[in-house]
């Protein structure tokens, strides 16, 4: 199965025998077997005829809307996955502290150990050590245990991750030198890639959840607040430093990238990727959320199907109102 990103202004995704088609401007043609398709995501002024939306909805094929800055807009998916009893559940379960205190203590400590691996990743053949700061996040995932309320827990993840971005920060190549996280708007090319990623990843995981028959706003951490998925940024909390982060260092530190492939946003403060820089940057994640790994299984399978199995322990979990069915990646 494959994704399909459309970012030039003007091409058109239609459907024509047994293939969608993209159109550009310029009359290039470029088409995808029906059946090797997953999801589409559209930036900017590009645009879906109505024939190749109903073969979407015909065959669950997820249709993302955003910006052409990288804003998200909305979704377009089928109803079959509504599953009435199972959202009743899900309610149910993600009001009870039994499950929601435990299962939000897994995250956070999975989310500040997969941290720590990455900032141990980069610092290999540098001359700055960020080992301080790693020890500092372990005194931090020790505290997780003792977290008696979820909001202690936020205190405690903020905390971690304050940290985190501070030591990260200092293994950049200095070109990309950030100063903290910064979003909404981002300040800096570095803090640009994090927030487009982090988006991309939550409608990955926000997918999984719907076609799981739950509801991506009805979460057990994350404060619950109108328009926005709290589970699907509950479930993606385990994998932001292992998809997202993991893919800018890669790009930053390779060269695969430069700053000049960066703007300051004409009707803000923030900085935005410039086209190019947007191409590099989805085909890079892109690779990332298709190669093979071996987080959960003995076996390697890729981390679009990881998000899968993830999403399919967690149904269970709710099922059953157990916290102990569902355990967070943690990578070495």
């Amino acid at each position: 199965m494959s994704s399909l990103y459309v970012n030039e202004s003007g091409a058109v995704i239609s459907v024509e025998g047994g293939y969608f088609c993209v159109t550009q401007k310029n009359g290039l043609v470029r088409k995808i077997p029906k059946e090797l398709l997953e999801s589409i995501t559209l930036f900017g002024n590009s645009s879906i005829t109505t024939p190749c939306i109903q073969e979407c909805l015909r065959r669950g094929v997820q249709v993302n809307y955003f910006s052409g800055k990288g804003a998200y807009y909305g979704r377009l998916s089928s109803t079959r996955h509504v599953n009435g009893e199972r959202l009743r559940q899900q309610v149910h379960a993600c009001e009870k502290p039994s499950f929601r205190l435990p299962l939000a203590r897994k995250i956070t400590t999975a989310k500040i150990r997969n941290q720590c691996v990455v900032l141990r990743r980069y610092q290999r053949n540098q001359n700055t050590s960020v080992d301080t700061d790693i020890k500092t996040m372990k005194q931090m995932e020790h505290r997780v245990e003792r977290a008696q309320t979820v909001e202690e827990l936020m205190g405690v993840e903020g905390m971690a991750a304050r940290t985190y971005f501070s030591a990260l920060s200092q293994l950049v190549t200095p070109a990309f030198a950030f100063q903290g996280r910064s979003r909404q708007p981002p300040r800096d090319p570095f803090n640009a890639m994090l927030s487009l990623g982090y988006t991309l990843l939550m409608y990955e995981i926000y997918a999984e959840i719907e076609n799981r028959g739950l509801s991506p706003y009805i979460g057990f951490y994350h404060s619950i607040h109108a328009g926005h998925p709290c589970l699907a940024s509950d479930l993606m909390e385990e994998w932001r430093a292992v998809v997202v982060d993991a893919a800018v260092m890669s790009l930053v530190q390779g060269n695969e990238i430069s700053v000049d492939q960066f703007e300051q946003d004409p009707d803000g403060e923030g900085i935005l990727l410039r086209p190019d820089a947007m191409r590099i940057f989805i085909r890079k994640l892109e690779k990332k959320f298709e190669g093979n790994v071996k987080y959960l299984k003995e076996y390697a399978c890729s981390l679009r199907r990881c998000f899968y199995l993830q999403t399919v322990d967690f149904a269970k979990a709710v099922e059953q109102g157990d916290a102990g069915l569902y355990q967070p990646v943690v990578i070495r």
